[in-house]
């Protein structure tokens, strides 16, 4: 994956004030070797990966995708579909949620060939996600902006919490909203068995393993009427 990541590893230590030879001395290893994995000669190892990973303050993900997320944007992104894919009651199953984002991103990156928030999805037995989601939505809940309740069977919900002012979504544009809307109008109504089984089926899922990050790129290969 050093091809990926080399140009985004190069740019980070740059943004950060980095030597190379300040983060050759952290990683334990020489500079020339450092250099080396700068110029895509060398591979990091799985420990050197999650220690650099830890120095620049980014994802192993999203080392891996070689993009950094904007985790801010993708929050406002869950608040967008709360306000427009949600039940009569406002509520959106877990799963379902997890979905409409993928959608999103994987539309976007459709339309324009770039993700809407850079998000690294991973394909685990219940679908595409990203390892963030889950960390997304708990602090969603610990800053009061959402809610989260159980069904009778079981399953989890999530509203947002609607005060007398809701968050403004600045992150997203206008064409980013209308998006969303799309695809909320589309899947509203819809069981969330019905929506995993379409993201199941989408050529990024079925092309990939179980844990690898699925490549944006897939999607572009999908026929237009099955994007979202």
């Amino acid at each position: 994956m050093i091809n990926t990541y080399a140009k985004l590893i190069k740019t980070l230590r740059m943004e950060r004030g980095f030597s190379q030879l300040a983060l050759a001395q952290k990683l334990g290893i020489a500079r020339a070797s450092y250099i080396a994995i700068e110029q895509g000669k060398r591979e990091l190892t799985l420990s050197e990966a999650q220690k650099l990973a830890n120095i620049l303050g980014v994802t192993l993900p999203e080392m891996e995708g070689g993009v950094v997320a904007d985790y801010a944007k993708y929050k406002q992104m869950v608040l967008a579909y709360l306000r427009s894919a949600g039940s009569a009651d406002g509520k959106i199953p877990k799963t379902k949620l997890a979905k409409l984002l993928y959608l999103a991103d994987f539309a976007w990156f459709y339309e324009h060939l770039k993700s809407m928030s850079g998000m690294q999805y991973r394909k685990i037995q219940y679908g595409p996600v990203p390892d963030s989601y889950f960390r997304a939505i708990d602090e969603l809940e610990e800053e009061g902006k959402i809610s989260i309740d159980r069904s009778k069977d079981d399953m989890i919900l999530i509203s947002e919490n609607r005060g007398s002012e809701l968050q403004k979504l600045s992150a997203l544009s206008k064409k980013e909203s209308a998006l969303i809307q799309n695809i909320s109008k589309k899947w509203r109504a819809k069981r969330t068995k019905e929506i995993v089984d379409f993201t199941h089926q989408q050529l990024p899922y079925t092309l990939c393993n179980t844990d690898e990050i699925i490549p944006y790129e897939l999607i572009t290969q999908e026929d237009p009427a099955h994007v979202y």
